[in-house]
């Protein structure tokens, strides 16, 4: 028998435990946030669109120079524009950049926590609260200016809200017609705000699951619940809000990106395709070494998610029933999101982010319900001090690593030379690179354009090329006069003045 532990028996201390890890969390992922410069090129485009946004009023469409795309819904941006308004900021930093993500794993992980310690017990809580801050990739993710915490924080707040409403239906709170009516729209405008976070695949995901769930264990009164008007309309024109404002806008060519590249290109095969078991490794040792037990949890969580009752396997005791049950709607969605991703022909580490809030309400779950009674004190000890250990390295080394991931090779320094010699209105071309260096163009901060052609058909302005092109190219462009060479790290660039009214100052 699976009995769960009480969630009337409050041991000393638990519920300070919760909110000392929720600030620990806090700690982990703001501490030196914007120690490391912007070097990535993902985490570089999503902060140039963020600059559009904030620092240029280009809030529902926000355009970049070159060959530089809006990959995904501006939500994150959005976020950023909130927070540096109420912070008072007009300008765009690495660190403000970065914290929305942070601000959304925060989020994240209270959630979790509460979730966990509401549904199977504050020890419960704190175990789930303590594998998110072991969790190397969801502490790392939390420190990167990207849409992918985000997606991860509407998708957890649809999963939770979900058993939200389930758990109000089984307790009949309210009339049977309208039992936890709030928590279906709070699980609609989380869907909705995942779809603007990421794309549909953000209502995609944990929608499925929610139905796999719903039909695996013959819930069909609770389908035909779920079906309510106003839900539904709340969460279609959440979700189609800004897509139906690039069509009205005519913005078809943003459009057509979103959805034929983004979308179906990306995991269709457009952009590359890699092999099924890509993900094999990274699920296992993302972060070893709570990545290597949640295969174990979610094997025994997903037999409860298939309804399966039998003598070796009963949920019972003080908690709700059905409430726990939810525990096996983390595993489905975590085998549908797995799944899916294998499935796509485009493949990413980060994409497995999302799995984590499900993954620790598992582990929690598993680790005070599966071993025998006598041994759960001694196993959440344990966990307890591996969870200490990995914050300790997490605190100590993620900083250290992204201070080294430029390995001297910043465009910062670069762009600040520049800006001391160009003037704030000269028009600024790149020549010689194959596609816009996405973190030199954030930290230029200023529209710039890409130039084809001969270098010697430069228009007026200033154009920065790296020093071998400008070698190879000077003889036929005798209009140009270099003014400044920069040189940092393996970045030797060139910047050069074309028309005399453009002086140097």
């Amino acid at each position: 028998m699976i009995n769960p532990a009480p969630t009337t028996r409050v041991r000393p201390g638990l519920r300070g435990a919760v909110a000392a890890l929720a600030i620990l969390i806090a700690v982990l992922v703001i501490q030196r946030l914007g120690r490391a410069d912007v070097c990535s090129d993902a985490e570089a485009i999503t902060g140039i669109f963020v600059q559009q946004v904030v620092e240029h009023g280009q809030t529902w469409f926000p355009l970049a120079s070159g060959s530089i795309a809006l990959t995904t819904p501006p939500l994150f941006h959005w976020t950023a524009l909130v927070i540096d308004r109420a912070l008072g900021l007009a300008h765009v930093s690495a660190a403000t950049l970065r914290l929305p993500s942070a601000i959304y794993a925060i989020a994240t992980a209270i959630l979790t926590i509460l979730f966990s310690a509401s549904t199977i017990g504050l020890e419960a809580g704190v175990l789930a609260g303590l594998t998110l801050a072991g969790s190397y990739q969801f502490i790392s993710l939390g420190r990167v200016g990207s849409v992918d915490m985000a997606l991860t924080f509407f998708e957890t707040l649809a999963l939770f809200s979900f058993c939200w409403w389930m758990r109000a239906r089984a307790r009949q709170t309210l009339m049977p017609g309208e039992a936890g009516r709030g928590f279906l729209y709070l699980l609609a405008i989380a869907l909705g705000l995942a779809v603007l976070a990421a794309g549909p695949v953000g209502a995609m995901l944990p929608g499925t699951a929610i139905i796999i769930f719903m039909i695996a264990g013959r819930r069909g009164r609770q389908i035909l619940a779920m079906l309510d008007p106003g839900v539904i309309i709340v969460g279609l024109a959440i979700a189609s809000s800004w897509y139906l404002a690039c069509y009205l806008s005519r913005r078809s060519a943003l459009l057509e990106y979103q959805i034929e590249i983004e979308n179906i290109g990306r995991f269709g095969g457009l952009m590359g395709s890699m092999p099924p078991w890509f993900y094999l490794a990274p699920i296992l040792l993302n972060s070893v070494p709570f990545s290597l037990f949640v295969p174990i949890a979610v094997v025994s969580a997903w037999r409860i998610g298939k309804g399966i009752q039998t003598a070796e396997l009963k949920v019972e005791g003080s908690g709700d029933q059905r409430a726990l049950e939810c525990v096996g709607l983390c595993a489905i969605f975590w085998i549908v999101t797995v799944a899916f991703l294998s499935s796509a022909a485009y493949k990413s580490d980060d994409y497995l982010l999302p799995l984590w809030p499900a993954s620790a309400v598992m582990l929690a779950w598993w680790l005070v319900t599966i071993p025998p009674v006598h041994l759960r004190r001694a196993a959440a000890w344990a966990y307890t001090a591996i969870g200490a250990a990995m914050m300790v390295f997490n605190f100590v080394y993620i900083p250290h690593r992204e201070s080294a991931s430029c390995g001297g090779d910043s465009y910062r320094p670069v762009a600040e030379e520049v800006a001391r010699v160009i003037e704030p209105d000269a028009p600024l071309y790149l020549f010689g690179f194959t596609d816009a260096p996405a973190p030199l163009v954030f930290y230029l901060d200023r529209g710039v354009h890409l130039l084809e052609g001969r270098l010697g058909d430069a228009p007026p302005g200033y154009v920065l090329v790296p020093e071998s092109i400008w070698q190879q190219n000077q003889q036929t462009a005798l209009d140009l006069e270099p003014v400044l060479t920069s040189e940092h790290g393996s970045h030797r660039l060139v910047l050069l003045r074309h028309g005399k009214s453009y002086a140097s100052r």
